[in-house]
């Protein structure tokens, strides 16, 4: 048995089916949320026309796509320890996968018993 999966694009403002090759998928960010719509040509112009003031008064502020703001992202410090510590977790019960985060329960009670 064959599958045929069908992707049509649909404008998000009035429901019209886009043919391929037309319309425009749009993203913009506006308060630092980053958003994307399907517009057939027409209103993807409107749309342009109507942000057009503002963009020529605006400036240009990196990957407007990403949608995520200027907050810094720590990493947890690696521990040392952490094969000695998954090797602890299973001789003791501790149910550990061989990859990936320790819970910080496993690793209090290696501290605990060490």
């Amino acid at each position: 048995m064959a599958r045929r999966i069908v992707h049509q694009l649909v404008d998000d403002i009035d429901g019209t089916l886009l043919e391929v090759g037309d319309g425009e998928t749009i993203h913009f960010s506006v308060g630092g949320i980053a958003y994307e719509i399907d517009l057939n040509d027409a209103h993807a112009e409107e749309f342009h026309a109507a942000l057009a003031p503002y963009i020529q008064a605006g400036r240009r502020a990196g990957s407007a796509g990403t949608g995520r703001t200027a907050t810094t992202r720590r990493s947890a410090p690696r521990n040392s320890d952490t094969a000695a510590i998954r090797e602890w977790a299973g001789a003791n019960g501790y149910k550990v996968s061989e990859r990936g985060r320790i819970s910080a329960e496993v690793v209090e009670a290696y501290r605990a018993a060490h």
